[in-house]
């Protein structure tokens, strides 16, 4: 509907709801969207769903059927800049465990002999305290 239906340039393609929660009462619904682009574009985005809040209201309580059509709150979703964030994390850890392996490729362990139980050591000590 956002595509067809509201001829604001401010709302093109770009402009993707991403989540919608009503309260309990259905009065209320807050409209989570994403814009691609720019802080020019997403506050232009806004400003676009703001102005169409009216159309968009009649157009939830047309398609809906409730006695009472809720209140639009429109709220821009921070899910890709987080989701930005922890891929930039991820990659710093994959970084770091790849430096870690590399120093540590031909590293021996401080005793000559590996320290570390391995399953097979565990069944043989179980089969020699039985």
């Amino acid at each position: 509907k956002l595509q067809r239906g509201i001829k604001d340039p401010r709302l093109g393609s770009h402009v993707t709801i991403t989540d919608t929660r009503v309260t309990g009462d259905l009065r209320e619904a807050t409209v989570f969207y994403t814009v691609y682009g720019d802080d020019e574009e997403r506050k232009a985005a806004a400003a676009g769903l703001e102005s169409a809040k009216g159309i968009l209201r009649s157009e939830v309580g047309r398609a809906a059927g409730v006695k009472f059509t809720p209140t639009l709150t429109f709220v821009a979703d921070a899910l890709p800049d987080t989701a930005k964030t922890i891929e930039d994390l991820l990659d710093k850890a994959r970084q770091s465990d790849a430096k870690v392996r590399e120093t540590s490729a031909g590293a021996d362990y401080a005793g000559g002999a590996d320290p570390y139980r391995k399953p097979a050591d565990d069944e043989t000590d179980g089969d020699a305290a039985e």
